[in-house]
């Protein structure tokens, strides 16, 4: 789960992980009274949105005047913002964050992430903040400072100066980023977040630490636990189908090709993608269905996946803890109540397969059945195509 850059950040004050002063604004009107309270003469417009480089897209705006906050949230909000990470459709600016500006001598890059490999999270550190941290990987990577932290005994001293010392930083700064950095680790442990990036991270005229701009991801199987974030998810940052997926207990993500599909198992549905891709086709979707779908669940699935208007659709189920006979009553049921008209081809492999594929022969529906996931492949693709 994400959450905004502004909810981060009121996230991190709660540790002692100093911010600018600001506040979101949903209208212009609302950002210039923020700017009013704030006081100052140099303030920060900054797009809502969950998606990186919004400062290249536009959507972040430095004013000298409280008519400039204006003139930059009325052109921010209700805009479309397209970056690197928002694909070609962009995400609609719903929100803007009004900032103090600061002074800034120097900026720096930090962040936490959780290295699943190695079951240890991971402090980072760079001294080219402002930068994106993949370029600076790939050109220059002797500047970044890796610190491999075990989570039983926590962050230690020793890491705490390595970092410090590959900042560059000294004397009363020195000091403040390891207060600086206890309450990130701290946070991100008691958070159960997944990843927490502060770019750039700024040092100040005057000295101070300051998490310019702030990212968290959370883990969503600890998120029971966590129910302040949970309060923070916004449905309008995700796909309308996606959230129509979670609502039914379905793992769906919505991809750009046109062949649909409806699998049973997280590696099953990679693979299924795989395979429809190695024979010259597209997937439109991965949705696994888990293994304890039923009739009422299949027929979501299927709903959400004509919602994408694919042109055709691959039912691939292993029946080992969900049987096959289940499944196919699922499919057939489903196939008549959604009236669906696009080619349906349907692999079923696993427990109770002969009674699955009898249901679906006698349904009297037209069903493109296979017996293996290349034979099921090869005939989507046809299909996909065969209308073209």
């Amino acid at each position: 789960m994400n959450i905004h850059e502004y909810q981060a950040k009121g996230v991190f004050a709660q540790f002692g992980v100093w911010v600018p002063r600001g506040n979101v604004a949903h209208t212009a009107e609302e950002a210039v009274e923020i700017a009013r309270r704030l006081g100052g003469s140099v303030y920060v417009v900054k797009a809502q949105i969950h998606a990186g480089g919004r400062g290249k897209a536009g959507g972040v705006k430095v004013c000298k005047s409280l008519d400039e906050v204006f003139e930059a949230a009325t052109k921010i909000l209700g805009s479309t913002l397209v970056t690197h990470q928002t694909g070609p459709k962009g995400q609609l600016v719903r929100r803007v964050l009004v900032e103090e500006g600061l002074a800034i001598a120097k900026e720096l890059y930090l962040s936490l992430v959780l290295d699943r490999e190695n079951k240890r999270i991971v402090l980072m550190g760079s001294t080219e903040g402002g930068m994106e941290i993949e370029e600076v990987a790939k050109k220059t990577p002797e500047k970044i400072i890796k610190e491999s932290i075990d989570p039983i005994v926590g962050l230690q001293p020793f890491q705490i100066r390595n970092v410090v010392a590959g900042l560059a930083l000294s004397g009363a700064t020195a000091k403040l980023a390891a207060t600086f950095l206890k309450g990130l680790y701290q946070m991100f442990i008691e958070k159960d977040a997944s990843l927490v990036e502060i770019n750039p991270l700024v040092i100040t005229a005057d000295g101070q630490l300051v998490a310019l701009d702030a990212k968290m991801n959370f883990d969503d199987n600890a998120l029971y636990r966590q129910q302040d974030i949970v309060a923070m998810h916004d449905p309008d940052e995700e796909d309308p189908l996606e959230v129509e997926a979670s609502k039914a207990d379905l793992s769906y993500i919505k991809l750009d090709g046109d062949i649909g599909n409806l699998v049973n198992g997280a590696g099953l549905a990679m693979a299924t993608m795989d395979i429809i891709q190695h024979f010259g086709g597209r997937p439109a979707n991965f949705l696994d269905v888990g293994g304890s779908a039923d009739r009422a669940k299949v027929k979501a699935a299927f709903e959400i996946i004509l919602k994408d208007k694919p042109k055709a659709i691959l039912v691939n189920i292993f029946g080992g803890i969900m049987y096959c006979d289940v499944i196919a009553d699922g499919v057939v049921a489903a196939a008549r109540e959604v009236d669906l008209n696009v080619p349906l081809v349907v692999r079923l492999q696993g427990t109770n397969v002969e009674e699955g594929r009898r249901i679906l022969k006698e349904s009297g529906l037209t069903i493109i059945s296979a017996q293996t996931m290349e034979e099921a492949a090869r005939k989507v693709v046809a299909a996909s195509r065969a209308g073209v």
